[in-house]
């Protein structure tokens, strides 16, 4: 598997991400990544197997596969091409628009793909957005509540095992693997 430790990343662009997509891999190259292209490369590139839909289902089906632990996509909103890489299993796909939900997207929720919208993001905070989600991971200090790392692994362990019919089978009731206190608290000074 091609890994970020080893700064080896998978990106896809379709033809309205390919701006910010360019932006942001050539910030992450000039800082020694290795990047991996799967989407639309030229603002020439017509190819109907660059629609938004496809790519992210190329890139879903590469994370899936065990190829990639994590990569980046992009179209206009981020949510076409975010949509299509979640149907891939195990793909635990975000759309985000900003540094904090970046964090929050790979510390708590284990986010592997990360979609990003080009007509929201701007170049330079996309390329902000790149650097804070490839260095944090799961649970790796950007938060603060009681047991956040367990409760949010929890919920990725249960999202991993889910099928569909057992759930249905069981009257829409998810089996629990563990259960955590649910408190809401308060951020300390």
């Amino acid at each position: 598997m091609k890994t970020i430790k080893d700064k080896q990343l998978l990106v896809g662009a379709d033809f309205a991400g390919f701006p910010l997509k360019e932006a942001v891999v050539a910030h992450l190259k000039a800082k020694g990544w290795t990047i991996t292209d799967v989407g639309v490369r030229s603002p020439e590139d017509n190819d109907t197997d660059l629609m938004f839909h496809r790519i992210g289902l190329r890139v879903g089906s590469m994370i899936s596969e065990g190829e990639f632990e994590r990569a980046l996509i992009f179209c206009g909103t981020g949510m076409g091409i975010h949509i299509a890489a979640s149907k891939c299993p195990h793909v635990h796909a975000g759309v985000v628009e900003s540094v904090p939900a970046a964090l929050r997207a790979i510390t708590g929720n284990g986010v592997n793909v990360l979609a990003m919208g080009a007509f929201y993001v701007a170049p330079q905070m996309g390329c902000d957005i790149a650097d804070a989600y490839l260095n944090a991971e799961l649970g790796s200090g950007y938060e603060w509540w009681h047991n956040f790392y367990e409760f949010h692994k929890l919920a990725i362990d249960e999202l991993e095992a889910f099928d569909y019919e057992t759930y249905k089978a069981n009257g829409f009731k998810l089996q629990h693997l563990g259960d955590y206190d649910l408190k809401l608290e308060t951020k300390p000074d």
